[in-house]
């Protein structure tokens, strides 16, 4: 916009800047000196005021004169004259010369009259173009135009042109009042510099008396500054002489050293073009004065020589954009520079770069580049000129006129060979024939150069091949004729040298002249006139023409010659074939002689009946005699005729029987290969029916169906599957109830530390843990368990076997049993049921059913519980507790431990690592340090805000050296969190999907952020944070007995897991943590690695492809699942279920309201065993329902049916009647299967009704079948309409898990045996009473127990009344709460969390979220009262 401004305005070009100049600062002294150029251009048209000089107004210092002066010369920066741009302004404007130079004139005349009235009035002429004159000054005016025209007269002797004297006129004016300033500044006069400054002709506005002392001191710093600059320019004056001195020396490091002296102010220069400099400016300098180069001539040469050296330089990388811009942007100043030839000149010049190096010249000068460009530009104007001139000839064969195109053809600038005027005609012929297939194509100039070169070669063909063959057959000599029809010329085929007599006479009988023109027909369709007499021809018919019709044509030669050549190759060709000749006359006398033949032949059958019956006869009579002889040696003969024939058969049958055996011993191995690819490919189809049809036919099941029977491995390992899993779930249970005595025994020895328990107590408990563990171990090998029962209470306590099957595999009972619990009873409730009944997950079927236990609870408290997304995180979820706390247990502790144990050791024995975020502690901890230091008592306030400390430097310092550190260690435990996700327990990564995926269904808004901040409260924040908190708790580390972590050992920790619980909550740091803002960049950093870390997590399968598991899995297992529970919790699950059946199932008919029914009223110990002693637990097995039990019974049945008898469908196979034979073989199968089952063992034994059923006969089978079938078929579970193609469905399900299932028996024998050989570290605790407290709140407020409840005034604390009674583990207190006699809240107190407050300093706690209690006083209150202290 600022350079179209200009032009629109006329400045002229001379003052414009590059465009680089000003985006991209490249010369802003050029800019500035554009400005200034239009600012008095626009004030000579009169439309804008000028910029003032700032000089005197603006002082510089020395410093920053030179820092700005090595700026320039760093950039190479040229300073503008500013003092020249009137001058240069005036030349380049366009004024009246006539008017000007009269007015000139007038001045002249008017000085050389000498009067100063006439002189003032030539110089206001506006013709003048004068400006600043004022009549006051009219006689200094005439001396001083007197004096300067005087001298100029003196020195260019009446030579100067008048025009020249303007520019001295208009500083005429002026120079009087400098002069007058320049003596009041010399004379430190104020008042005569007042004077001088208020004259007209310096045009001053603004000069003020009171500032005339201040005009003095900046003029006389200024005359100053003129003196330092004149200085500078004799530097300038002596740097531009020795630059000369250099050059004229000839030696190019001294050259190039003084050309890049900074004082010289020349542009920037490249030393690697020293040659290139001290040659160009040797040139230079000679073509000049003798003086040498000035400056501004130097300026301009260096310049274009830098410019030259860097485009040598961008040539030598060869890449074509960079010479481009180059080329274009450089101020090299090449003339008849087209831009759109510079790919061209680019090419060219890479090239000429090339050729320079390889003759050893090391640049290219400005002259080669231009010489080049003017080169390349020349190419590109003939290219242009031909392409006219071709397009001249393409116009001229569209119009027809063979003259035009000859024309074209010659035109100088189409540079066209070989062409003729004479043959006009046919060059427009053939080039019209060229392009006769489109006719808006053109032709271009290969294919007019191929067409003039194609008519000239028909024309020389016309001249010398048809012409020079009459004229040769016209003389009569036939070698020379024969040599005219072998000239390649005509075109001739089949000559031969053997016919030329022959070629002579024919062709001579044809020809006859009667004419001296002959029209030939040249290929392509053109005629030819040929005149036989001058030998000459043209392509246009003379006005005289005849045809001689007897001259020989081309083709008529071509005629005579393949006559007389096909009858010579004739002749040849008898001769060579003789024999072949006689070899057809004799097939041709043969064919004579068979026809011969036939018509005898003819004849005979003609007379056929007449010689049949001759025939006949004689031969009947023959064969009669013959035969009779025969039968006559025979019947002499007949033993040995009978041997020899069966001496020949026996033979011939042994040779082939001999010859097939030894093929088949040669390809035994191939027909081994055959016959197992056939029976494979015929399994595999099998196989592939069997597992991918919807219905598999009874033909492929019953193929399949012996993988269904156990063998002797299947039973071994079966057998220590379970004796193992026994074993585990006892060591599970022997740890819990030492983890309890252990806790107890802790709680014991912290009171007694406490003095509030005697030292007889600690003793006591600890006897009797030795005594109980000693117990313990004598009665684990003495377990009867329910093989004790009498058969009474054993079917009593099978009939729970029933019960704890339904609770297992129906997990909505478990589940809506979880919320009806008490929330002081849930972890009781998880040991004595929901663990037990699952076996602790000891294995992938109680696993599995667990997590789906964990499932339906997760999703039924999210769907009833949880009003906000936020919930989950604000609350303590029982499900999400459950779940942290079963796989915080055995399970995931060897995961959190090699997740975290690494790092979290390397932070703790790190002994230079202190990580404080707290500035107050920082602050506290200087101070202290300073009055270490010092010996003296700090100034600074011992206590102050957070902001008064980080006012501190110190503290800000240490702060960040903390933050560095935190940084440092959360990256470490976020890597080895964030590396490890495939050894999180995927219980745990599984319940994170389902929390996930049921909180975005019901809350379908929510972002998958905040979804990704619950799963990472989930799977961080309960289930690994308290663990980085507290390693030592959670068995993370190992400690030495009595060991503890140290203070700051614990705050790095701590410091740690509060950095990453804000970053998986993406919560940053504000308010009271205001100080650790600036770590909130890195707190949303680390959350994105959270979030992909959370995804991961998620992203598991169903526990249904995990564990290969489905409805069909009890059905094919070896032995019944079983469950190890003592008769207690057996008592305990029947009466929780008994007290929450409403809630947990509200239908009627629901089977478990029918199993609890058929069990009766809950039993105490003592009536289901009777005894009183508590029992240990034991095996107890489960049992499916009843239709369960007679599906897989009549399978069983099916079974051993088919594979003994055949058929197409199973009612088919049940109503064939079984033969002898397959009777024997079924009863073969029964012996051997009780042999085996007499050798299982004895858990694995069959139950005595299944071995009944299987010892039966075959036919009692599938009678037995037949009755179960109508009973399911009652039951819905099979229909007859399909043949009961559902049992066959299921039979073949079951043979494929039998195969899943194996290997995963085997998966769990080598996790049964890695528990076991792992340490289990949870222990137990022993039950007591005591009686119970109770106080009003007023009562505990006047103790100082209770400080105050909020929302009660104190007049109003008697109306609550606290009830603190002692739970059943010692230590624990369960606290009630009511208000005017009603119970509002209750909450658990732990005396061993109290004692762990006053250990850390906590004064007041918080109780029911409202009472705050003095800490120390309540323990005082408890010890007091419950323990005698």
């Amino acid at each position: 916009q600022w350079l179209r401004a200009m032009e629109s305005v006329g400045l002229p070009k001379i003052f414009y800047p590059e465009t680089t100049d000003v985006y991209n600062r490249k010369n802003m002294p050029k800019v500035v000196y554009c400005i200034h150029a239009l600012s008095l251009y626009l004030y000579k048209q009169g439309i804008a005021p000028q910029i003032q000089d700032l000089l005197g107004k603006v002082a510089f210092t020395e410093e920053e004169i030179s820092n700005m002066r090595s700026e320039l010369e760093k950039y190479g920066i040229q300073m503008p004259t500013f003092s020249k741009i009137g001058g240069i302004l005036a030349n380049e404007l366009s004024v009246d010369e006539a008017t000007l130079h009269a007015a000139v004139f007038a001045i002249n005349e008017a000085v050389d009259k000498g009067e100063a009235a006439v002189t003032i009035g030539t110089l206001r002429n506006p013709n003048a173009m004068l400006r600043n004159t004022g009549e006051e000054l009219a006689q200094d005016y005439q001396d001083t135009l007197s004096r300067a025209k005087a001298s100029k007269e003196l020195q260019a002797s009446g030579r100067v042109r008048n025009l020249q004297t303007l520019p001295d006129v208009a500083l005429s004016t002026q120079e009087v009042a400098v002069r007058q300033v320049n003596q009041a500044i010399s004379a430190q006069n104020e008042a005569a510099l007042l004077v001088g400054l208020k004259v007209l002709a310096l045009g001053l506005l603004g000069v003020q008396e009171a500032n005339s002392h201040w005009y003095l001191e900046h003029f006389t710093s200024y005359c100053q500054v003129q003196a330092q600059v004149s200085k500078v320019v004799k530097w300038w004056m002596h740097a531009i002489t020795a630059i000369n001195s250099a050059i004229r020396h000839g030696v190019a490091a001294e050259t190039i050293e003084e050309l890049m002296n900074s004082e010289a102010q020349l542009p920037i220069v490249y030393q690697t073009a020293a040659n290139l400099y001290q040659t160009e400016l040797f040139s230079l300098q000679i073509q000049g004065a003798k003086a040498g180069l000035g400056h501004e001539e130097l300026s301009v040469a260096v310049e274009m020589l830098s410019a030259v050296a860097v485009l040598n330089e961008v040539l030598d990388t060869k890449d074509p954009q960079a010479v481009t811009e180059q080329l274009s942007d450089s101020p090299l100043g090449f003339s008849n520079m087209d831009h759109g030839n510079l790919h061209r000149y680019t090419d060219t010049l890479i090239s000429l770069r090339a050729d320079s190096l390889s003759h050893g010249l090391e640049f290219l000068t400005w002259n080669d580049v231009q010489k080049t460009i003017d080169t390349v530009n020349l190419q590109v104007h003939e290219e242009h000129e031909r392409i006219i001139a071709i397009s001249e000839i393409n116009e001229a064969l569209s119009s027809g006129y063979p003259n035009q195109t000859l024309s074209a053809l010659l035109l100088p600038t189409a540079k066209l060979q070989g062409v003729n005027p004479a043959t006009a005609k046919h060059y427009h012929d053939v080039l019209q024939n060229t392009n006769s297939g489109d006719e808006s194509a053109v032709l271009w100039l290969n294919q007019i150069q191929e067409g003039i070169h194609t008519a000239n070669q028909d024309e020389e063909e016309a001249l010398t091949s048809v012409a020079d063959i009459n004229r040769e057959v016209a003389t009569g000599d036939s070698q020379t004729t024969l040599q005219a029809l072998q000239s390649p010329l005509p075109g001739l085929r089949g000559v031969l040298s053997e016919c030329a007599d022959t070629y002579q006479t024919q062709l001579g009988q044809r020809q006859d002249l009667n004419s001296v023109w002959v029209k030939h027909k040249i290929k392509g369709g053109y005629d030819y006139y040929y005149n036989l007499e001058s030998r000459e021809g043209t392509w246009e018919e003379p006005e005289d023409f005849t045809h001689n019709s007897t001259q020989l044509s081309r083709e008529e030669i071509q005629s005579v010659v393949g006559g007389v050549t096909a009858e010579y190759n004739r002749e040849q060709l008898w001769l060579t074939n003789e024999a072949l000749v006689t070899q057809l006359q004799a097939r041709v006398r043969g064919y004579l002689v068979r026809r011969a033949h036939t018509q005898r032949l003819d004849f005979l059958r003609q007379q056929e009946p007449h010689v049949v019956r001759l025939q006949a006869s004689w031969k009947g009579y023959k064969q009669r005699k013959i035969y009779k002889d025969r039968m006559n040696v025979l019947q002499s003969n007949v033993g040995t005729v009978v041997k020899l024939q069966s001496f020949v058969k026996m033979w011939r049958a042994k040779s082939k029987y001999s010859q097939r055996l030894q093929y088949f011993k040669d390809h035994e191995k191939d027909i081994v290969k055959i016959q197992a690819f056939l029976k494979a490919n015929k399994a595999r189809d099998d196989y592939r029916i069997l597992t991918g049809a919807q219905d598999p036919p009874l033909s492929v099941v019953r193929k399949f169906v012996h993988l269904l029977e156990q063998s002797s491995l299947d039973l071994l390992e079966e057998q220590e599957v379970t004796w193992l899993r026994e074993k585990v779930v006892t060591k599970i249970r022997s740890n819990q109830q030492m983890e309890k005595d252990l806790n107890l025994m802790d709680i014991k020895i912290g009171l007694l530390v406490k003095n509030r328990i005697t030292l007889q107590d600690v003793v006591s408990h600890s006897k009797k843990l030795t005594v109980k563990k000693s117990k313990e171990e004598l009665a684990a090998g003495d377990r009867q368990g329910i093989k004790a029962l009498s058969k009474d209470k054993r079917k009593k306590l099978e009939a729970y076997q029933h019960l704890f099957y339904l609770l297992q595999t129906n997990p909505s009972y478990l589940a809506k049993l979880i919320f009806q619990m008490p929330q002081n009873k849930s972890t009781k409730f998880m040991d004595t049921v929901i663990f037990t009944l699952y076996n602790y997950a000891s294995n992938q079927r109680e696993e599995y059913l667990l997590l789906k236990l964990f499932k339906t609870a997760l999703e039924e408290e999210i769907k009833s519980k949880v009003d906000q997304i936020q919930d989950i995180v604000t609350g303590n979820p029982t499900v999400i507790k459950m779940v942290v706390s079963f796989n915080r247990g055995a399970r995931g502790h060897n995961t959190l431990r090699q997740l975290l144990a690494p790092v979290v050791k390397e932070i703790i024995e790190d002994k230079d690592l202190g990580i404080n975020t707290n500035p107050v502690e920082v602050y506290k901890a200087w101070v202290n340090q300073l009055e270490t230091n010092t010996g003296e008592a700090s100034k600074l306030p011992y206590e102050v805000t957070p902001d008064q400390a980080m006012s501190h430097e110190e503290v800000r310092a240490k702060l960040e050296s903390s933050s560095r550190a935190l940084r440092t260690a959360t990256d470490k435990v976020l890597n080895s969190i964030v590396s490890s996700l495939d050894n999180i327990p995927y219980g745990m990564r599984y319940i994170a999907k389902v929390l996930k995926n049921s909180l975005h269904e019901k809350f379908p808004d929510a972002t998958e952020d905040e979804l990704l901040k619950i799963v990472g409260n989930l799977l961080y924040y309960r289930y690994m944070n308290p663990a980085i908190v507290a390693p030592d708790g959670f068995d993370i580390i190992d400690m030495s007995a009595g060991g503890q972590l140290h203070s700051d050992q614990r705050r790095n920790l701590g410091s740690v897991a509060k950095m990453l619980q804000h970053a998986a909550a993406n919560k940053l740091f504000e308010g009271e943590n205001a100080h650790m803002t600036p770590m909130n960049n890195y707190i949303s950093q680390t959350y994105q690695n959270f979030r992909v870390f959370f995804q991961a997590a998620c992203d598991v399968p169903e526990p249904e492809e995990k564990f290969n598991v489905d409805e069909y899995s009890d059905m094919v297992t070896l032995c019944k699942p079983v469950i190890y529970i003592s008769i207690d919790e057996i008592i305990n699950t029947h009466s929780l279920v008994l007290e929450h059946l409403e809630a947990i199932s509200p239908d009627h008919n629901d089977l478990l309201h029918e199993l609890l029914q058929d069990l009766g009223d809950m039993p105490d110990v003592e009536a289901l065993l009777g005894t009183t002693d508590t029992p240990t637990p034991s095996p107890c097995f489960l049992h499916p329902h009843t239709a369960s039990y007679t599906l897989t019974q009549t399978k069983k049945l099916i079974m051993d049916v088919i594979k003994i008898q055949p058929g197409d469908t199973l009612p088919e196979t049940l109503e064939t009647p079984a033969s002898g034979l397959q009777e024997r073989e079924h009863a073969k199968v029964v012996e051997l299967r009780a042999v085996q089952d007499a050798q299982a063992p004895e858990g694995l034994k069959s139950s005595q009704a299944v071995l009944e059923d299987r010892q039966l006969p075959l036919e009692q089978k599938k009678r037995k079948i037949l009755r179960n079938l109508r009973t399911l078929e009652q039951a819905g579970l099979v229909t007859a309409g399909n043949k009961y193609q559902d049992l066959i469905n299921d039979i073949s399900k079951d043979i494929r898990y039998q195969r899943r299932y194996r290997q995963r028996r085997k998966a769990e024998l080598v996790k049964l045996q890695q528990t076991l050989m792992s340490p289990t570290k949870r222990t137990p605790r022993k039950k007591w009473k005591h009686q119970s407290l109770k106080y009003t709140a007023a009562r505990l407020h006047e103790k100082g127990v209770i400080l105050e409840i909020e929302g009660l005034q104190s007049n109003q604390l008697k109306n609550v009344m606290f009830d603190i009674s002692p739970s059943e583990e010692v230590g624990d207190f369960e606290v009630k709460a009511k208000f005017m006699g009603v119970e509002m809240e209750k909450v658990q107190l732990h005396f061993q969390d109290l004692l762990q407050l006053q250990y850390d300093g906590v004064a007041v706690m918080k109780m029911f979220d409202k009472a705050k209690v003095n800490v120390n006083l309540l323990i005082f209150l408890l010890n007091k009262k419950f323990y005698g202290k």
